[in-house]
């Protein structure tokens, strides 16, 4: 299919108003853009957020988000994209508050870590952290610690399955469930689709490898599965697992990959690829917002299922 017509739209507005490429920028200048943006392409939370925060390994308070419907103990630990660089709390503000609301859960966005000033492994670090924060302390903070789940967009999926391989390998409480929007699954960026969307559709090829220039201290990282899920050696004893794709975005033959391993290797695995969309569609609700809400409402219906209550 085609790409969506207002998505074709919005993308030539972009490059005739000049917005440049975060590989052209410096890293605190992406950062700005991509909050400022991300502030005029979404909504707000529509339900109750609160600050809280856990200590890292190395002792440093990391933030998180709670975005609360009321009258749940489900819960699902979120974890942004933007390539280990830019994002944060702001950025996937409206994102969690609709998940939150749609399934409903307890929402925890988690402000990991960016690089370059934290490179690979502290982002994946952080996010284990982070759940083993969750578990110690889910009676305080309302939350049945049997009913939690993980999920995330771009490198933030790339979190979530990686911490569900890091639960089992150590013998963690799994997730009920991990819920994965585009998720970056590759050591290497080669694959059909990297090349036929390379440029003009959003997530651009040289600005991908800045990102991961930006996180990985050398190429031997690429290799490393808790950079590539691809490249971990089992995939089995996984939770149930949601990805949605973006059908013209160059990460989408990955996430194919990725879920047909874990299909191969016995998960329960749902796998939707939204036609005409592109990379970081699930965010752009003054974009396309049929596309943006059917996404959040597939997620939101497999967690739920998990989540049980």
């Amino acid at each position: 299919m085609s790409l969506h017509p207002d998505l074709d739209a919005f993308l030539t507005l972009a490059r005739d108003k000049g917005h440049p490429p975060f590989h052209t920028l410096s890293v605190e200048k992406a950062r700005a853009l991509y909050d400022r943006t991300a502030t005029q392409l979404d909504a707000p939370s529509q339900v109750a957020t609160s600050a809280l925060q856990f200590t890292a390994r190395d002792g440093v308070q990391i933030p998180v988000r709670r975005h609360d419907p009321g009258e749940t103990r489900a819960a699902l630990l979120y974890f942004h994209g933007g390539g280990y660089t830019v994002g944060g709390l702001d950025s996937h503000d409206g994102l969690c508050g609709a998940l939150a609301a749609l399934t409903p859960c307890v929402v925890f966005a988690v402000d990991y870590r960016l690089a370059p000033e934290h490179r690979f492994p502290t982002a994946f670090e952080d996010s284990e952290d982070s759940y083993q924060w969750l578990l110690a302390h889910s009676a305080s903070l309302g939350i049945d610690a049997s009913r939690i789940a993980v999920a995330g967009d771009s490198a933030g999926g790339t979190l979530a399955t990686t911490l569900c391989l890091s639960a089992r390998d150590h013998g963690w409480p799994l997730p009920c469930a991990q819920a994965l929007l585009y998720p970056c699954t590759s050591a290497r960026q080669d694959s059909a689709s990297h090349q036929r969307y390379d440029t003009g559709y959003l997530l651009e090829q040289q600005t991908l490898q800045w990102m991961f220039g930006h996180y990985l201290r050398d190429e031997r990282d690429r290799n490393d599965w808790r950079f590539s899920p691809l490249n971990a050696g089992s995939l089995t004893d996984l939770p149930p697992t949601f990805i949605g794709l973006a059908e013209h975005d160059p990460l989408v033959d990955e996430g194919i990959a990725y879920a047909g391993r874990l299909t191969t290797a016995g998960v329960d695995t749902r796998l939707e690829i939204y036609d005409g969309m592109v990379h970081d569609f699930a965010r752009l609700m003054q974009v396309v917002p049929d596309a943006a809400r059917q996404v959040r409402e597939d997620m939101a219906e497999m967690l739920a299922e998990c989540l049980g209550g």
